[in-house]
């Protein structure tokens, strides 16, 4: 909830400076009933000027006090703060001296700079994270491109040899490729720098379009397809969707062991269409499930060459821009289940 901001005039404030004129003329006024009744005017109005000039000063250093206290110190305070923030040190964080109830605009200006560099500094942590992920991610494809490129130039190999070395290049060069591409789409995904076009299309019928683009390593590794298709039309983005049915039946596919089974489902639920993928492979621990949509996050280290990271943080990325919601329940062992939730059925 968002805390009410201090505006208008401080009535505290304005009691003080009240009080405090009020306190100096009654002073001023008691000091000249004092004065001797034989002193003449002059000498009067010299001693009242003297008064007025004691009390002025008085005011000048009180008034001096207090802006040293709370004008310039919270002023010093910011502006050190903001010159190491723009210096790139993002763990600045600045301290009130007020209580909660006594909290004026410069404590606001205090807390908005701490969330400013803790956003900057997680920003920061995300964005070294990423760099040192793609290194990562590149340097296994392009040592296998540099080792078989190697191996070839070295002699002439048989044709069985060199067909099997241009594969692995071919297969570093697709890794790098789908590398590539992902960290683009993501880059336009989270900078908003696609524009959605939105259009009405029969949800079940790309559904089983995508499942169909399965059919062939499906039935290499003997998995059985269950497909439940209700026939549902959506108002949505079908390029969109395309990579998110694609990711998640090639992680099904991928993960599923021979013989296993990989499921497909879509319902239409109160105004909804509800995408269920599930399969009988592996599964993930719940630990790995917090994780699991998270850029270059891969559970599974026995299939990381198979992939880089990237897919279900795009599926993620996608379902959120949609408006929609994704979830999955999984258990090591006996498979997971992707449970998509799409708003737009017609």
């Amino acid at each position: 909830m968002k805390r009410q901001r201090r505006t208008g005039v401080s009535w505290t404030g304005a009691l003080l400076f009240f009080l405090t004129v009020a306190a100096i003329v009654s002073a001023a006024v008691l000091i000249y009933s004092a004065l001797p009744a034989e002193m003449t005017d002059g000498a009067k109005a010299g001693a009242m000027l003297g008064v007025i000039a004691a009390f002025a000063f008085l005011c000048t250093a009180a008034d001096l006090l207090r802006r040293k206290l709370t004008v310039e110190r919270p002023v010093r305070k910011i502006l050190a703060a903001t010159d190491a923030i723009a210096a790139g040190d993002f763990t600045v964080r600045l301290e009130s001296g007020h209580l909660y109830l006594r909290r004026d605009e410069f404590d606001e200006i205090m807390e908005n700079l701490n969330k400013m560099s803790a956003e900057l500094e997680h920003t920061e942590m995300l964005h070294a994270d990423f760099i040192s992920n793609v290194s990562h991610e590149l340097k296994t494809p392009v040592a296998v491109i540099k080792s078989y490129a190697e191996a070839l130039g070295k002699g002439e190999p048989d044709a069985g040899t060199r067909q099997k070395y241009a594969g692995a290049l071919i297969s570093a060069a697709d890794r790098l490729t789908a590398l590539v591409q992902g960290v683009l789409r993501l880059n336009k995904l989270e900078n908003q720098k696609l524009t959605p076009a939105y259009t009405v299309f029969r949800l079940d019928e790309m559904l089983a379009e995508a499942a169909l683009s399965f059919e062939e390593v499906i039935e290499r590794k003997r998995l059985d397809l269950e497909c439940d298709l209700e026939e549902v039309e959506i108002r949505s983005v079908p390029d969109y969707l395309e990579l998110v049915w694609n990711n998640l039946l090639s992680n099904a596919v991928k993960f599923t062991d021979a013989g296993g089974t990989v499921s497909l489902s879509l319902k239409a639920e109160n105004g909804n269409a509800v995408v269920r993928v599930a399969d009988t492979g592996r599964g993930i621990s719940a630990e790995v499930g917090k994780h699991i949509f998270e850029k270059f996050y891969q559970g599974d280290a026995s299939h990381a060459g198979e992939g880089n990271g990237l897919g279900l943080a795009l599926v993620k990325k996608v379902i959120d821009l949609l408006g929609g919601e994704i979830a999955v329940e999984s258990e090591v062992g006996k498979g997971s289940v992707f449970q998509v939730t799409l708003r737009g059925a017609v």
